[in-house]
C-alpha cells in the first residue's frame, strides 16, 4: 500500500473534514508514518516486498515470533 492509499483509508475511516486542507493533510501524516516506521525496522519498503518486519509484528503483538 503506498502512502496515498493509506491516507485515503485513513480519511475513509474517520470521515472527511469540512476544512480543505483536512485530506492533504492526512496524506502527509501517512508518508511521515509510513517513513518512520521503515526507518526505525518495523516494516519494509514496498519494492522490498511491502511487508511487516520480525521486529514489527512483535510491536503489534501480531506474532509470538523469538528475538
Amino acid at each position: 500500500m503506498d502512502t496515498e492509499d493509506l491516507g485515503r483509508r485513513l480519511v475513509d475511516v474517520r470521515g472527511s473534514s469540512t476544512g480543505p486542507g483536512f485530506a492533504p493533510a492526512v496524506a502527509r501524516m501517512a508518508g511521515t508514518l509510513a517513513w518512520r516506521l521503515e526507518s526505525r525496522g518495523f516494516i519494509a519498503e514496498a519494492g522490498a516486498g511491502g511487508r511487516t518486519t520480525a521486529a514489527g509484528r512483535r510491536l503489534i503483538s501480531c506474532s509470538s515470533e523469538p528475538e
